[in-house]
């Protein structure tokens, strides 16, 4: 119990240090901007990303549902995962690039650098597919023929 109330009271600490740190050094429109974004950024979670994985996973499972795919679909849905990831956290780089007052701030060329990294996600997953799609079922395999 005394480990549970000294990291209640850590944290609580901590938390105070990052408001008084976020009070000091931002401005009053930065104050003003940051709920904003915030607030964007839960409508976009909820209208756009969770709909968008609602639909995609559906889609995923109405294709799972045919003889042997029962191998194959995690391979699909860890592909599609980390596709997905990985663009959510290149989409600012992508935006942002060119832009702003200072040329040095984002120096590489992140399209390609992002489309690099997807085209490899794919392959990998690609190889995992056919890898698991050829694999013969055995007597134990569930669903298995």
């Amino acid at each position: 119990m005394r480990i549970r109330i000294s990291l209640v009271v850590v944290g609580v600490l901590m938390a105070s240090w990052g408001g008084w740190e976020l009070l000091r050094s931002v401005d009053l429109h930065g104050l003003v901007r940051l709920p904003l974004w915030l607030g964007g950024a839960v409508v976009v979670d909820d209208f756009v990303l969770a709909p968008l994985t609602i639909g995609v996973g559906w889609v995923v499972a109405r294709w799972s549902h045919r003889p042997g795919a029962h191998r194959t679909v995690g391979v699909v849905r860890a592909t599609l995962v980390a596709a997905g990831v990985t663009s959510l956290i290149a989409l600012p780089l992508l935006w942002r690039q060119g832009t702003g007052v200072n040329p040095t701030v984002l120096p590489r060329d992140y399209l390609r650098d992002w489309l690099l990294l997807e085209a490899t996600i794919v392959l990998v997953g690609a190889v995992g597919y056919f890898t698991f799609s050829r694999v013969r079922a055995s007597s134990g395999d569930i669903g298995g023929r």
